[in-house]
């Protein structure tokens, strides 16, 4: 996706604050940066040995292959706020099991309650009812490939200034969420093989 279509896109769905996290990344968060800063919380999605986690106020990139424990201890270096991502999407290489889970729970501030891209709900269901049962924070994520996708999961709550105010906002929060349509799935693999043919190629 272009930055500065994604920034029009926020513009006129009325969205005041994206959360940028793509995986093992943090490129996309600079671009963007660079066109409306205000509108941007810089984050990634990052693989751990175990699962996948979110940060969010992130100020530097943490790699991919990490205990849990070590990643989170880069992330709180760093004043980030932390969620556990699609916990239990089964059909993702970054689910959790629990066991590992309820481990990190006490050092993270929230879990990822709905995904829009799950192909199952009930997985959406799974993390809310682990969420409500733990007592813990609940963010939702759209988890946009695609233009379209941006803003079927939206958080609606009171102005912040900080990622401690985030943080505590998120209990006050609402949710706006629609599942993606099962084609989105079908797009983001024929966009991976079309990655991967012009690498073979030598084309990029």
């Amino acid at each position: 996706m272009k930055p500065r279509k994604m920034v029009e896109i926020c513009q006129a769905r009325g969205i005041d604050r994206l959360c940028v996290t793509d995986h093992n990344s943090m490129r996309a968060v600079q671009e963007l940066q660079a066109l409306v800063d205000n509108l941007i919380i810089p984050g990634e999605e990052i693989m751990t040995k175990q699962g996948e986690l979110l940060g969010y106020f992130m100020k530097e990139e943490i790699p991919a292959g990490l205990h849990p424990f070590a990643a989170i201890e880069r992330l709180r270096a760093q004043g980030a706020v932390i969620s556990v991502s699609h916990p239990f999407d089964s059909h993702r290489n970054g689910h959790w099991q629990m066991k590992d889970l309820l481990t990190i729970l006490p050092l993270v501030d929230a879990i990822e309650v709905f995904n829009a891209r799950c192909v199952q709900n009930k997985h959406n269901w799974q993390a809310m009812e682990l969420a409500q049962k733990q007592g813990i924070a609940a963010t939702v994520g759209s988890d946009a490939h695609s233009y379209g996708e941006i803003g079927q999961a939206v958080l609606e709550m009171p102005d912040f200034s900080t990622p401690q105010e985030f943080a505590q906002r998120l209990r006050q929060a609402t949710h706006q969420t629609r599942l993606s349509p099962f084609r989105v799935h079908a797009l983001s693999r024929w966009a991976v093989l079309v990655k991967k043919a012009r690498k073979l190629s030598g084309r990029h």
